[in-house]
């Protein structure tokens, strides 16, 4: 890959990273929601007592995974694109 397409991807690469966790936020609020045992639909944070700590494991292991998901497609989908509009793979 040559350099000015390394230079050129980085503002794309922050952006679709920005974009994709917000996306992945947004899925895993809904999901959590629909899956959550209760009332509460908020995920449960680490730090609230009122929630058993299998429950907070629980939401941060699937929190982690929808994240890595998501990022993985946004990665790839830009890349894919940049490829396509400039003809350069922006990978290493």
């Amino acid at each position: 890959m040559s350099t000015s397409a390394k230079i050129l991807y980085r503002p794309v690469g922050l952006a679709s990273s920005m974009i994709g966790g917000l996306l992945a936020g947004v899925i895993f609020k809904q999901v959590w929601k629909r899956a959550s045992p209760g009332d509460n639909s908020d995920p449960p944070k680490p730090l609230e007592t009122e929630y058993p700590f299998r429950e907070i494991l629980l939401a941060a292991a699937v929190q982690g995974a929808i994240f890595s998901v998501v990022k993985t497609v946004i990665d790839r989908q830009g890349a894919r694109l940049f490829e396509k509009a400039t003809g350069e793979w922006p990978g290493s």
